[in-house]
């Protein structure tokens, strides 16, 4: 039995909500639309532009003709990765996605339409990345198609700028909500 010490009532168990709080495990970037992804250990986001040295912020990516705010930064779940390894024998490098960075610990999915912090700048949750003929292109890999749809990451727009690195912290801003949990 748990008792809630500020209320010194019982806790259900099933009802507890688990905040979390991830890391950057990788980033890479590109210098040019299809160009192959460079890691690197730390990067400058630019706000209302995208990461130095990155195709987007360069504004000669693939899909740089879409004016908007879709393109800054695209991250993935490293344990979509792992999934994708363990259960349909499909091991990708993090670089291969085409996404900036590689994430652990943090529920991509629930920060659509949400501020988030990565480092010391602030992203804002865009859109979920689908996987693309684009990528099957640069890869000649088809299977990607059907293992990433719904996994692939998220598109993020950059809202404040600052230094983002190997092992810095990605957490949501703002009220703790459903948003910002994981429970059981």
């Amino acid at each position: 039995m748990t008792i809630d010490p500020r209320t010194d009532t019982i806790i259900d168990p099933t009802s507890l909500i688990i905040p979390w709080r991830g890391i950057v495990t990788e980033i890479h970037i590109a210098p040019a639309g299809g160009a192959p992804m460079v890691a690197t250990s730390g990067v400058t986001a630019v706000a209302g532009r995208g990461l130095e040295g990155d195709r987007y912020h360069d504004e000669t990516g693939f899909y740089s003709w879409f004016k908007g705010p879709l393109r800054h930064v695209s991250l993935i779940e490293w344990e979509v990765l792992e999934t994708l390894r363990d259960f349909h024998n499909l091991t990708l490098e993090p670089g291969i996605t085409r996404r900036n960075i590689v994430t652990r610990g943090v529920p991509l999915g629930h920060l659509l339409g949400r501020e988030f912090r990565v480092g010391g700048s602030t992203l804002r949750g865009v859109e979920i990345c689908e996987p693309c003929k684009h990528l099957v292109d640069l890869t000649g890999d088809r299977s990607l198609l059907s293992a990433l749809i719904h996994r692939g990451g998220l598109h993020a727009e950059v809202v404040t700028g600052g230094a983002i690195g190997l092992g810095d912290t990605v957490e949501p801003i703002g009220t703790r909500g459903p948003d910002d949990t994981v429970g059981p």
